[in-house]
């Protein structure tokens, strides 16, 4: 029902109404795979929804040209990047003239640079491969990493999690910027990546994954604070230190060469664009309740502008006085700061709604996957010599499991018994066998 909105309300021409009015016929008959199957959240409607609400979108888009205008933003990022060191316009007039991401987005318009207009080298392309990368690898930690037993439990939680997966592509916030070529999707991937790597304890891991996301876009630079704080409550004050030096590191070496190039064309593009305060009005405008202060009050650009700041400060305060214990809490803490700068930013849109959407629903699923994730062991927890003696009475019996010793017993075998554990087990069984031998002749 949501796609067929979205395509009978867009615009003509636009590559949302191909989506919609594509992506409903996909749905439906997903609908009716899901009608006939006897498991709630089979795999089967879920492929079906994935084909036809994101495949086939997809291919059909790139076959007649038709993306939406981020492809064109990032692809031209990079060619400034190379051409003038900068990936910003700095005299930026029209819409497509501005470029509001962070420099690292330039990444996923070199292969255009590099091969110009073949269906491969699309941003569109990029942004999917690095979605599905980071989502891969977040199944991956959680179903395989951190000491997870393998065998059928194992091989039935990988089948859950790609299950899982695919659900999570079929989500129409999820297959909506996949097909036109959103920019959102290898963002919150990463952000699924990090909270996985948090999950599992691995703080270093999780602050790269989301240092590298905080250099694509603003939108993955409030879950720095969220992973450094459960990290802090779960693991200690070390690990929270490491998580924030490995993400800050990144963005740090990334944004500071683009910020001393040119300070101006950083400014205009990436800050006043973004929060609707330049000259030029942002085309991402939906009528939430930012757009709505804007329009209705006066200074509202002002307004709004300090509502989100304090947003910001009343959820930093929360994380510091009530610390989330648990990845699927921060998830929550972060879609809630997440939902209010969407609904707070005077230009803004509703396809913003895959970050909370994604945060709230995804951690809860992988938190089932790994519910039953036995422990590892120590390698410290049994000494080397308890480990032996445990298998030494596997493998032959004690004293005091054989009873007392038969008087006949030499003093021979209490010299065997002082010997290396090869010898003492061989020598033991042929004892054992003598005393067994002397007991039927008697």
């Amino acid at each position: 029902m949501s796609a067929l909105v979205v395509g009978l309300a867009s615009p003509d021409h636009t590559s949302q109404k191909v989506w919609g009015l594509v992506g409903a016929a996909g749905y439906a008959c997903a609908a009716l795979v899901a009608a006939r199957s006897s498991t709630p959240w089979a795999r089967a409607p879920a492929v079906v929804a994935v084909t036809g609400a994101a495949a086939v979108p997809l291919l059909y888009l790139s076959v007649i040209g038709r993306a939406q205008m981020e492809v064109g933003v990032v692809e031209r990022a990079a060619d400034l990047l190379f051409s003038t060191g900068t990936p910003y316009n700095p005299a930026p007039h029209a819409v497509r003239d501005f470029n509001p991401y962070l420099p690292g987005m330039a990444l996923f318009g070199i292969p255009h640079l590099l091969f110009g207009d073949t269906p491969f080298a699309s941003a569109r392309v990029w942004f999917l491969l690095g979605f599905l990368a980071a989502v891969a690898g977040a199944m991956r930690v959680l179903t395989r990493g951190g000491g997870l037993a393998t065998g059928p439990k194992g091989t039935a939680r990988g089948a859950a999690g790609l299950t899982g997966a695919l659900w999570l592509i079929a989500c129409p916030v999820v297959a909506l910027p996949l097909s036109i070529g959103g920019v959102d999707p290898p963002v919150i991937g990463l952000l699924c990546l990090a909270l996985a790597f948090t999950q599992r304890g691995h703080a270093g891991r999780a602050g790269l994954v989301v240092g590298v996301a905080a250099v694509l876009k603003w939108t993955a630079w409030p879950a720095i604070p969220v992973i450094v704080a459960v990290l802090a409550v779960r693991s200690g004050k070390r690990a929270a230190f490491r998580c924030a030096a490995a993400a800050t590191g990144p963005a740090a070496l990334t944004i500071t060469p683009a910020v001393l190039v040119d300070t101006s064309a950083f400014y205009q593009n990436v800050v006043l664009y973004p929060l609707g305060l330049g000259p030029t009005a942002s085309s991402a405008q939906s009528p939430l309740l930012g757009h709505l202060i804007v329009l209705l009050l006066p200074h509202g650009k002002a307004v709004t502008t300090a509502l989100i700041a304090l947003s910001a400060v009343g959820v930093g305060v929360w994380l510091l006085v009530r610390p989330p214990r648990s990845t699927v809490a921060a998830a929550d803490r972060l879609a809630l700061g997440l939902l209010l700068a969407i609904a707070l930013s005077p230009a803004t849109r509703i396809g913003y709604a895959i970050y909370p959407v994604v945060l709230i629903a995804w951690p809860r699923f992988t938190a089932r996957l790994s519910a039953d994730r036995p422990a590892a062991p120590h390698p410290a927890s049994e000494p080397p010599h308890h480990r032996r003696t445990v298998a030494s009475r596997l493998c032959t019996a004690t004293p005091a499991a054989a009873g007392p010793l038969p008087p006949h017993r030499s003093p021979a075998g209490r010299d065997a018994r002082r010997r290396p554990h090869r010898e003492h087990h061989e020598t033991g069984a042929r004892h054992s066998v003598g005393a067994d031998d002397s007991r039927r002749a008697g």
